[in-house]
């Protein structure tokens, strides 16, 4: 680009929680230390290429609002004339110009954000080296890394049955073509993390569906990408992202427990975790702090999509994240868990239709950055402070007793225990929950945390 995209933003600093900046961080200090980490290692924001750069707002009732010059549907003048590469190397300049100003330390794309598709796959592969390379040097010049990468292989009518799933093995074959590419092109960015995303996978009715024979073949797909892996010697994660509906009436990987299921059926329980996204959480019925304790409690926490849904709206609308209480929660349980190790908090974030300046995405990812920073603060001054979890503690503390042991490590039978209550004359007492005590603590700890 002859000028900067974003040209009357220069960088985004921090300024502390009594800034009236809009660009500025209130609450994400990068440098500063929280339980023995910088915000920066804790966090490991990313942000994501689709909705932000390859998506020009439009919806299934009407066309693109913003300001985005290398999409044909969109672009004006000399820009609607360029070439699909040239307009590629136009987005990306475009795309490093923001994770640079924003300061936001990674990013993540599907294969189709990058490049754009060709007349056949073998055309699209070359695209896509290409454009791995230019990737490549701006990363470079930049410092900017790849959180994950993936394949977009949902969108295009092929898919319209499934990729892996689909009842033509023709389909599967194209789908295991592009994933191995892409995770070529992913090792060759030095990645940290593979996600894949089944939005074709499952089905809009049974009448016309084997669920059996297309659970089997999700189950040899995914041994193939394991396999795929260690043959090329990528050393990064493996991510399923969960979604139970849409844009299938049913998906296959409906929330981490069923994955978690899935996962041990075809043993791959020690090579797959989760790439966990809030919005899907809620669509599945699930608190985001559930899904990810779950997640955490079967060895398969990888990675966060950060968005949120609307209570009223019953899709997925990739809000950024705005509720510091949710993320809070949703934080605490990471922290117990350990915190990321190959993964991050990855904005699958759009903008509203409506939100047509070119800053309006710096806007976007300031807040959701200061909403999960905030509940950063909140959730180790949580655990810092134990008071939580000594309350939790104590509630199970029956469990250490003689009664308790023998029950866990085997000594008893149902038996035995049907006759210990036969012979007891004392009714088991009960003990309060105290859960408005601790909403309480929790309120009044995020208040604080500064």
């Amino acid at each position: 680009m002859t000028e900067p995209f974003f040209s009357d933003v220069e960088s985004i600093p921090y300024e502390g929680p009594d800034s009236d900046n809009p660009l500025a961080f209130r609450w994400y200090d990068a440098d500063r230390v929280v339980a023995g980490k910088t915000m920066a290692e804790h966090l490991r924001f990313g942000v994501c290429y689709w909705h932000s750069f390859a998506w020009d707002g439009s919806d299934i009732f009407g066309a693109g609002t913003l300001d985005r010059p290398w999409n044909p549907a969109t672009a004006s003048g000399a820009a609607a004339a360029l070439e699909p590469m040239a307009a590629a190397q136009l987005k990306m300049e475009a795309a490093f110009e923001f994770f640079e100003k924003l300061g936001a330390p990674f990013f993540s794309f599907h294969d189709i954000d990058i490049a754009p598709a060709g007349a056949t796959f073998a055309e699209s592969a070359r695209n896509l080296d290409e454009m791995v390379e230019v990737a490549a040097g701006h990363m470079e010049r930049t410092g900017t890394k790849l959180l994950w990468g993936t394949t977009n292989a949902f969108s295009h009518p092929r898919f319209m049955a499934g990729a892996a799933t689909n009842p033509d093995p023709e389909m599967f074959r194209y789908a295991a073509a592009q994933v191995a590419h892409c995770m070529t092109a992913t090792k060759r960015l030095d990645g940290a993390n593979y996600v894949l995303w089944g939005g074709r996978e499952g089905y809009e009715t049974l009448l016309n569906t084997d669920m059996n024979r297309e659970i089997d073949q999700l189950g040899r797909f995914m041994n193939l990408v394991v396999e795929h892996k260690h043959a090329i010697g990528f050393e990064g994660t493996i991510l399923i992202e969960p979604k139970p509906m849409e844009p299938t009436k049913h998906q296959y990987d409906y929330d981490v427990a069923t994955v978690f299921a899935f996962l041990q059926k075809y043993g791959l329980e020690n090579e797959i975790k989760v790439n966990i996204e809030v919005n899907h959480a809620t669509l599945s019925g699930h608190d985001f702090q559930h899904e990810v304790a779950t997640a955490v409690n079967s060895g398969i926490f990888g990675s966060i999509d950060a968005n949120s849904g609307d209570d009223r709206l019953g899709w997925d609308l990739d809000r950024f994240p705005v509720s510091v209480e949710q993320m809070t929660l949703g934080m605490l349980e990471i922290l117990r868990g350990g915190g990321f190790t190959t993964g991050g908090l990855m904005f699958d974030t759009k903008l509203r239709r409506q939100s047509i300046d070119r800053n309006d995405l710096f806007h976007g990812h300031i807040g959701g950055m200061d909403v999960m920073a905030r509940s950063l603060l909140a959730a180790a001054r949580i655990l810092e402070v134990d008071e939580l979890e000594q309350w939790r503690h104590a509630r199970y503390a029956g469990w250490t007793s003689e009664l308790g042991n023998s029950i866990m490590n085997g000594g008893v039978t149902l038996a035995d225990l049907h006759e210990q209550q036969l012979a007891s004359d004392v009714e088991p007492s009960t003990s309060s929950g105290r859960q408005e005590m601790l909403e309480g603590i929790v309120a009044r700890t995020i208040e604080r945390a500064r």
